[in-house]
């Protein structure tokens, strides 16, 4: 791949050797970024687990304290009173059996899915069709519930899915380069927050092993991991 004369100067100003600190990494980030698109800020945070054991896999959500920077799209499955408090909340498509069939017909116009607990009969005949595509309800992750109004104004607002990988690594979104550079450092200390607190019992030794960030299109900057207790100041 040929690479422009812009990426070839971006990526000049990156020491492979370093290890940085977020708010180095965060700031070079935005300087380096060559997109002619506005770029996401993305991190991976390598565990020490191993998700083949059932004891140490690490899931769970995390609510973005400044936002995605995009806007998410929420289909809702709900009737009657739910019907309604789902539309109020800012839900993008709402319905039963009739939203079902949409999507069996090919309608997956939307990125978050959230469904009350009675209508999950209906849901699971989507299963082939969402699960593949990280969209069906999950009652772990608050997108099985009663409280859809809330479901959705937290999806709305900035709550994403996190879900480690068979490798023992962990990506996620946290935000756009054109937001400010603490906007961003208190993103990503959230999640890095979440999965502290979510550290199985069964994991040992050292369990934040490596953090990098990245820009879409960019190179991966890593962070030194004993940092990690430093991100606590973002988030008083």
């Amino acid at each position: 791949m040929r690479l422009s004369k812009k990426h070839k100067e971006a990526l000049a100003k990156v020491d492979r050797l370093k290890r940085y600190t977020f708010e180095e990494a965060i700031d070079l980030i935005k300087e380096i970024a060559t997109a002619k698109f506005t770029e996401t800020l993305e991190i991976a945070v390598r565990l020490g687990v191993d998700p083949r054991h059932a004891d140490q896999m690490v899931r769970g959500t995390v609510s973005l304290p400044s936002g995605t920077g995009r806007e998410v799209r929420v289909a809702v499955f709900a009737k009657g009173d739910k019907e309604k408090e789902a539309l109020d909340a800012g839900a993008d498509v709402v319905g039963a059996d009739d939203l079902a069939e949409r999507i069996q017909g090919g309608f997956l116009d939307f990125d978050k899915a959230v469904a009350t607990p009675d209508l999950m009969s209906v849901v699971g005949r989507l299963g082939k069709i969402l699960g593949p595509r990280g969209l069906m309800p999950n009652a772990k992750l608050g997108t099985v519930t009663f409280d859809v109004g809330a479901a959705v104004k937290e999806l709305k607002a900035g709550k994403i899915e996190f879900r480690v990988e068979k490798n023992g690594i962990v990506h996620a979104p946290v935000g756009r380069l054109n937001f400010t550079a603490q906007q961003l450092l208190v993103n990503v200390a959230a999640l890095v927050d979440a999965l502290i607190r979510l550290k199985p019992a069964a994991a040992k030794g050292a369990y934040v092993k490596g953090i990098s960030l990245s820009s879409t299109m960019g190179p991966g900057l890593k962070i030194d991991p004993l940092l990690v207790k430093e991100l606590k100041t973002y988030l008083n």
